[in-house]
This record gives C-alpha cells, sequence and structure tokens, in this order.
C-alpha cells in the first residue's frame, strides 16, 4: 500500500486526484494540500510514499519544494504546463502529468510507482468502477517520452515511433524522422509505453501498431524493415492484431 499526499493549490485539481486514488486498490489517501509550505509539514510529521505535486503553485513550485526535501519519497508531478519536463528529468520523478489527467493516463503513472518500490511486483488490475462522466470527456495532450541521447534530451512523441530495438544496455528507438539510441535497457522503455498501442515482438523488438504495413507468419514489415516475432511472443502478437484469433 503507497500512502499518497495530494499538494495543489487548486480545489478541483485536488478532489479528482483524490477521487482517482480511491479508485486504485494499492493506494491510500493520508491528505490534500492546498500548499507546499503545509505539505512540508506533513512530509516532516508523517510516513509519505508517494507525492502527487503540482508544479505551479504559489509561494514555492512543486520543483522548490522537492529540493528542499531531506528525503524525496516518489513522486509524480502534475501540471498544466509541458515547460518543466525536462528539469523534473533530474529530479528522478517517477512520471509527469499533463492537465487535464485521465484516469487512464494516472493509472499507468501509479503502476509505474508501484513497480518502483516494490521491483518485481505485478500490478493490481482490480479497479473500483467509475461512473459514466458527465458530459465529453476532456481531451489527453498527445502521450510524449523525453530519453537521453548523449549530452541531450530528446522529445519523442509516441505517435511518431515506429518501433524499438534492444541493444543490450541501449535502446534505440526508430521513428517516423529519425533513430535515437539512449542508455537503457528495452524493458525499462516498454514500461512507458502504453500497452494499447505498442507490443513485444522478441526479445531485441517492441513494435507500434500503427507503425505495422504487413505481418507474415515469423515476421512483420515496417517500411523498409522486416523485423523477427519470435515464438515465445508470437501468441500474445497475434492476440494484439486480432482478439478473435485463436
Amino acid at each position: 500500500m503507497l500512502r499518497c499526499l495530494i499538494v495543489d493549490d487548486e480545489p478541483m485539481a485536488r478532489r479528482l486526484l483524490a477521487d482517482y486514488v480511491e479508485k486504485v486498490p494499492f493506494l491510500t489517501l493520508h491528505a490534500a494540500c492546498a500548499s507546499p509550505l503545509a505539505a512540508l509539514q506533513e512530509l516532516s510529521s508523517h510516513p509519505i510514499d508517494l507525492l502527487l505535486l503540482d508544479v505551479q503553485m504559489p509561494e514555492l513550485t512543486g520543483l522548490a519544494l522537492l529540493k528542499v526535501l531531506p528525503r524525496q519519497p516518489l513522486v509524480i508531478l502534475t501540471t498544466a504546463y509541458s515547460e518543466y519536463a525536462l528539469e523534473s528529468y533530474d529530479l528522478d520523478v517517477v512520471d509527469y502529468l499533463l492537465k487535464p489527467i485521465t484516469l487512464e493516463r494516472f493509472l499507468r503513472a501509479v503502476h509505474k510507482a508501484q513497480a518502483r518500490r516494490l521491483p518485481g511486483a505485478a500490478p493490481v488490475p482490480a479497479l473500483v468502477a467509475a461512473p459514466p462522466a458527465a458530459g465529453p470527456a476532456p481531451t489527453e495532450p498527445s502521450p510524449f517520452l523525453f530519453v537521453k541521447d548523449g549530452t541531450r534530451l530528446v522529445k519523442i512523441r509516441q505517435a511518431d515511433i515506429l518501433f524499438v530495438e534492444g541493444l543490450k544496455d541501449y535502446v534505440a528507438i526508430h521513428t517516423r524522422q529519425q533513430r535515437i539510441v539512449s542508455l537503457q535497457r528495452l524493458k525499462t522503455l516498454e514500461q512507458q509505453l502504453p500497452a494499447t498501442h505498442f507490443v513485444r515482438i522478441h526479445h531485441s523488438y517492441i513494435v507500434s501498431l500503427e507503425g505495422i504495413d504487413a505481418v507474415f507468419k515469423d515476421k512483420v514489415q515496417i517500411g523498409s524493415r522486416f523485423l523477427p516475432v519470435s515464438e515465445s511472443y508470437r501468441k500474445a502478437f497475434r492476440g494484439f492484431i486480432d482478439p478473435k484469433s485463436p
């Protein structure tokens, strides 16, 4: 169980996050604070496992709060401004959520926090059913990743990724525009990509459903590249592209 502290100066944002926390079995809400100064008091007197922290707040920003904490819990940043993503990368946060935050995106973030807290633990899938929302759901900003390429951080839109290739301790991310090599494991990157759009076909390859041009018995074609589908991933891959297949 992860004890959560919500910090956001907007009442509606606090209520939304509190509602999301209540829907996740492995989360429990300790408190919801309207200011970083109130959060500091809670953090100094109570054990907190996960901090859901807004970036832009009066008196003290969320990033400034992180820099003064003697012991940093797991942190998920929430903000309406994408320009803080680079700075948050250096602060080792679990995830970076852009408002408006959907339940699906929140779940991906907290499952990453759960995996970091308990390496090797299977995520808890059970959720309390959410009532239908009144009116149209807010549109989530296009998801993206920041990956390290040499001495720079490169922003990559998930929609642009065709496939990812594992190269021992590195990954090569093949997009519609470029190929980016980053120092990280393929498994780590796989956890950041939505399972509804990306699938593992081989111990060395993850492919985007949108990027596939043709599927053969033991390989897929993406542009001019033919990537192998290994026996151990074949059944799951077939179920991914055709749920009705045996």
